[in-house]
This record gives C-alpha cells, sequence and structure tokens, in this order.
C-alpha cells in the first residue's frame, strides 16, 4: 500500500462576498490537525460563490495565493472551482489543481453546465487527467458531470483510479447525486471524493466512495473537515478480480462485442431525443412530458423506431442480450 491522504473541506460559502480568506485558513486548521494530509479538496464555486457576474481570469491573484499555501504545507491544493472569465468572453466553471511545488499542473472546465438552470455557463471539452507520482492517477470532474457516465468512463479509460468530484448542490437531489456516485464508483472501479459546501454553496452531506462502492465518509449539515486515506492497491486488485470477486467491468467494456450508434450524432438512432423539446426551464402548471392527449398544440408526438430496430411482429424495440425468459 502506497498511502496517501486528501482532505475534504465542507464549509459555509457566501454568494456575496469573496469566501478566499476562510477557504485559507480552513487550509491551515486542516493541515495543522492532521499534518499527515497529502492533498484538500474544496467544493465547487468555494472561492467566489455561485454567482458568474464574480468571474475571475483564468490566472488571478487568488489562485497565486493557493500556489502559496500548497507550497507552504508541501500539499496538492485543489480550490473546488470559480467561474472563469476567458479571453473569447465566454464564463466557464473552471477548476485548477496545484502540485505541493506551488505550480498549476492541470485546469479543468465543468463540461455540463447545470442547463437550463446555469444559464450563460459555457461547457469545457477536454478532459483533466494527472498523476501523483508514486501514487495513482486522478481524475477531475465537476458536480453534474457524474451524471454523464461517459465523463467518468473517458477518466478511467484512460487509467484514473481516483475521481475528484467538487459539488454544488442545495436541491433536493442530493440523496440522488449520493446513490450516483457510490454507482459510479462500482461501475468504474475507482474512489470517489464528492465535496459539496454549506449556505450558498449547498447543503453539504459530502462523501467519499471506495471502489466497491462503500461510504468511508459521509458529512452531515454542518462545516467539516474529513482526511481519508485510500489504498489504491484496492483499485487495482478489484480491476483484475472484479467487484468483490465478481464483475470485471472495465476488462468487460474493453473486450466488448458492440460498439455504440448513439454516439454518432449522424446515426439517427437518438430520434427520440429530439422529440423531448427545448432545454428550459419549466413554468408553472407546465404540460410537458404529459401523454399527447393532454400536450398544447405543435408538440411532437413520439417518433417511430426506425424499421431495423424493431420486431416485424410487434413494432417493440428488440432488448440485445435478453430473452422472453429475462
Amino acid at each position: 500500500m502506497t498511502p496517501f491522504a486528501i482532505a475534504g473541506i465542507q464549509m459555509y460559502v457566501n454568494a456575496v462576498e469573496p469566501n478566499v480568506e476562510t477557504m485559507l485558513h480552513k487550509l491551515d486548521v486542516v493541515m495543522a490537525r492532521f499534518p499527515w494530509t497529502q492533498m484538500v479538496v474544496f467544493s465547487e464555486l468555494a472561492s467566489f460563490g455561485p454567482l458568474s457576474r464574480f468571474a475571475q481570469p483564468l490566472l488571478n491573484e487568488t489562485i497565486e495565493r493557493f500556489q502559496a499555501a500548497a507550497r507552504r504545507y508541501n500539499v496538492w491544493v485543489i480550490p473546488g472551482s470559480m467561474f472563469e472569465q476567458a479571453d473569447d468572453g465566454l464564463i466557464y466553471n473552471t477548476s485548477t489543481v496545484i502540485n505541493p511545488q506551488g505550480e498549476i499542473v492541470s485546469h479543468y472546465r465543468k463540461m455540463f453546465p447545470f442547463l437550463p438552470y446555469e444559464a450563460g455557463i459555457a461547457g469545457g471539452t477536454e478532459f483533466c487527467v494527472f498523476d501523483v507520482p508514486g501514487v495513482g492517477r486522478f481524475g477531475l470532474s465537476i458536480c453534474y458531470d457524474i451524471w454523464f457516465p461517459e465523463t467518468t468512463r473517458h477518466l478511467t479509460s484512460m487509467g484514473v483510479e481516483v475521481l475528484i468530484h467538487p459539488v454544488l448542490t442545495g436541491t433536493i437531489d442530493r440523496s440522488t447525486e449520493i446513490a450516483i456516485a457510490q454507482a459510479t464508483a462500482a461501475q468504474f472501479q475507482c474512489y470517489i471524493f464528492d465535496i459539496n459546501g454549506l449556505g450558498a454553496g449547498g447543503i453539504g452531506q459530502s462523501c467519499v466512495v471506495s471502489p466497491s462502492a462503500t461510504i468511508l465518509h459521509r458529512s452531515m449539515a454542518g462545516e467539516d473537515m474529513f482526511p481519508v486515506e485510500i489504498d489504491l492497491d484496492q483499485v487495482r486488485r478489484q480491476r483484475e478480480t472484479g467487484f468483490m470477486g465478481l464483475g470485471q467491468v472495465l476488462k468487460s467494456f474493453r473486450d466488448r462485442a458492440v460498439d455504440f450508434p448513439v454516439y454518432d450524432r449522424a446515426s439517427g438512432v437518438d430520434a427520440y431525443l429530439h422529440s423531448l423539446g427545448p432545454l428550459e426551464t419549466p413554468g408553472q402548471g407546465s404540460k410537458a412530458g404529459l401523454p399527447p392527449s393532454a400536450l398544447p398544440a405543435g408538440v411532437a408526438p413520439l417518433p417511430p423506431l426506425p424499421a431495423s430496430e424493431a420486431t416485424p411482429a410487434t413494432g417493440l424495440p428488440m432488448a440485445a442480450g435478453k430473452t422472453v425468459a429475462g
């Protein structure tokens, strides 16, 4: 086992005042209390809160202060994320990875802004993978990204063993997100550090999940700092021998007999998705998604399946790999 300790910081986030001084103080405290910590992770948008009007340039004084703190404590620092005002005029939700020498290793722009609610935020297109020398390979995603398993699929196919996942969730779906974190850990056989904030930064309940989908730590609704030492030998063994000695999912995906036409935007198999209407915030009394008899005029019914994907007798799609008996 190569010991590596990651501390999550769940803290109150102010929406209209900077939170940087508090973050640096929390970093001081965690390193004083738990000096064996080797990486510190904050929640999504912790530095300046969830309002895009406080967007910063990619390289800024706040990042420099976190770089200095990383050097001082010889620790990796991922200061959550902040809205980035890019040179092209777009705003991204961007996280920065800082190594113990205070160097910027990588930046990551959230791929899936929480649309339609996170309006005006652009999605990134580059993945973030970085190596901790002598320890293992880490990847970064932000909040809503984890709802799209393609993001973690790509990262783990590149060898990622630990997924760092800052979130800002203050809504009633937090318990669902935790379930997704557990399922993701099992599907992709990796550790997940899912770090939420408080106040304008979320409702807490940060969690750390092992590659066997076990919750190693789950915060309550108060401030918390929780260093957890991980064992990447467990990841490597499980990827070889299977989840609980059973499903070897990464190798099974590697050896698959099928490619997925849905990823070819010209294939036409995603016609149903194009019938769902625009990506917009629902209004009061919205009838979207109700049976056709209840739909307002002009809303298209469900499109028919292509002939190649329907059985001649029933017109229903065939379930690949399934028999009538299940």
